[in-house]
């Protein structure tokens, strides 16, 4: 049964005073009210914030209980339960049994109130900013790690006399422990709350800087980057769920437009930093500077304070319990809680399962991961071309990735008017767009990317020699680079989104374990690649990859609702 639409609900004016007076209500009477939307919140959009992997909904259904405010702060369950978003929309059986039915309406789910003071969509507009700000802060945190030792490649094979494919593991193994890692942290939220997730994880991180700086052998190196990959990457787990906690869907376009640029400009700067670093005071350095960043980061993420709403409302749910000493107060999340046995298929056979079932989910991962693994490509193919054939420096050669940045910054600005174009199209279809109207940012990224690889390829050594002001060719390339490589990803994870509003976290955590694959094994033969091809054909056979894949975005953009109602998990056609 659908909650109440807005049409026909109260629309009340609340102030912040309203606090008091309505936990006086709550103390003698706990009745009901209907709920509606807050100010920004477009119901018809998937909400990000929703507890997917540790609440039963094939049993309950779905609720905005998370997303409405109430005049009471109390909504009955039997009003706000309604099927999971699926063009299969089957009653949830707590509604269809008669005898479970009854029960709910009894059960009173709590929501924020009116200019609730605890609501995080109620901060001031400085301190979203302000959090988001750290969000973003801390995934180019952690990506920059990923990718820093690669400006000092050299020095480590020296020291322990080891080969180009066993440094490259040093990056790759921490890529590899960003795919892991989000697979505990993301559940792990849901069920006690994103503060501790930020907090715990992020300091042991830091801590396994120290074995990295000291290794007295590979070995050594190799485990504790492991460990850094999986403990850094609570951020990648984290940062999109907090930046939607705090916006409402209809305002988070430049918020998490700067959420997609992050994973792709952490990386950027990591040999810039790493290269100087290096020549100058060695490679041990590099993972000093880089603890002394990841601390600083660390210190910040001790300011963001718990924005998840089902945690924030089990929490004041409690409260209510025992002040009223009414057991029938709730949240969803407790009404319905997830097995352990539920909870792990959820968390990690759920999401292959939907690789190998869903072609969407499947294509658009492929690509984010292409596009990602030829991202850390960059990382090994620059030092080809500058350090080996120009005879630049380690510091100069990472100076080359600045043209990546660039392009990344052209790409903040086109993602608004993305969303801009995105937002008219939902109006034009008034007010419910189709998932594939997140696509033409994907489709305008998908030539950019074997351009930049073309220009690479064909003004590098040997088709080009070295002289004069013929490094702009080869350092230019990094412009259309990065430019397609972030609204690409900023438009297909939308996308991936929107397909499935029912099943966002399994899907995520589906993208996040490919592209990580991708970003860990593609640098592994690069060397060896570019050397033996030559760095023309080893570009264009990248070049002519990517352009196999451009028709993805079309055919999804064209045949995306037919595919999707084919499908059991995808939104309604």
């Amino acid at each position: 049964m659908e909650s109440t639409p807005p049409s026909t609900t109260p629309t009340l004016t609340g102030n912040d005073d309203n606090e008091g007076h309505h936990h006086h209500h709550h103390r003698h009477l706990p009745h009901v009210s209907y709920p509606h939307p807050g100010p920004h919140h477009d119901p018809t959009q998937p909400d990000i914030s929703f507890p997917f992997q540790t609440t039963n909904v094939q049993e309950g259904g779905f609720t905005d209980e998370y997303r409405v405010v109430s005049d009471t702060g109390l909504i009955s369950a039997d009003k706000a339960l309604r099927p999971i978003p699926s063009h299969i929309s089957i009653t949830p059986p707590a509604l269809r049994d008669p005898e479970k039915a009854e029960q709910l309406k009894k059960v009173k789910l709590v929501t924020f109130l009116e200019n609730d003071p605890e609501d995080p969509r109620n901060y001031s507009k400085g301190y979203k900013w302000f959090l988001t700000g750290i969000c973003a802060l801390s995934v180019v945190s952690a990506a920059f790690a990923s990718a820093v030792i690669s400006g000092d490649f050299a020095d480590l094979e020296e020291e322990f006399d080891i080969g180009i494919v066993v440094v490259s593991l040093t990056v790759s193994l921490m890529v590899c422990g960003f795919g892991v890692g989000p697979l505990i942290w993301a559940p792990m939220s849901e069920l006690i709350g994103r503060r501790p997730v930020w907090i715990v994880p992020t300091f042991i991180y830091v801590l396994f800087n120290i074995p990295c700086a000291v290794a007295k052998n590979i070995e050594t190196l190799m485990i504790a980057r492991f460990f850094c990959g999986v403990f850094s990457s609570a951020p990648f787990a984290l940062a999109g769920g907090t930046i939607s906690d705090i916006w409402d869907n209809e305002e988070r376009g430049f918020a998490i437009a700067l959420f997609a640029a992050a994973p792709y400009g952490g990386p950027v700067l990591g040999p810039i930093v790493g290269g100087f670093v290096g020549q100058s005071i060695g490679w041990r350095w590099i993972f000093w500077i880089n603890m002394i960043f990841s601390g600083v980061v660390a210190l910040a993420i001790l300011l963001i304070p718990e924005t998840y709403a089902p945690v924030i409302l089990k929490n004041r749910a409690a409260r209510l319990r025992k002040e009223t000493g009414d057991e029938d107060i709730k949240t969803e999340q407790e009404l319905f809680p997830m097995s352990m046995s539920a909870l792990l298929q959820e968390t990690l056979i759920r999401p292959f399962a939907m690789l190998a079932t869903e072609p969407i989910l499947l294509l658009l991962s492929l690509y984010i991961s292409l596009v990602y693994g030829l991202l850390y490509a960059f990382f090994f193919s620059f030092p080809i071309t500058f350090l080996e054939n120009y005879h630049w420096n380690d510091g100069q050669t990472g100076l080359a990735f600045i043209s990546i940045w660039i392009g990344l910054f052209l790409a903040l600005f086109a993602t608004p008017q993305l969303e801009k174009r995105y937002l008219a199209a939902s109006k034009a279809k008034g007010g419910k767009a189709d998932p594939e109207d997140r696509l033409p940012g994907m489709m305008i990224g998908v030539w950019f990317i074997p351009i930049s690889l073309f220009i690479f390829g064909w003004t590098s050594p040997p088709a080009v020699m070295p002289g004069g002001g013929n490094w702009v060719g080869p350092v230019s390339s990094g412009i259309p680079f990065g430019f397609g490589m972030v609204i690409l990803y900023f438009s297909a994870n939308a996308y991936i989104i929107d397909a499935f509003p029912g099943y966002v976290a399994s899907a995520l955590a589906a993208k996040t374990v490919v592209r990580s694959g991708a970003g860990a094994g593609i640098p592994l033969f690069i060397p060896a690649m570019y050397h033996n091809l030559g760095i023309g054909w080893a570009a264009t056979t990248w070049a002519f990859i990517s352009i196999a894949m451009i028709p993805i975005p079309f055919l999804f953009y064209f045949y995306g609702k037919r595919i999707r109602a084919l499908s059991k998990r995808a939104a309604p056609a």
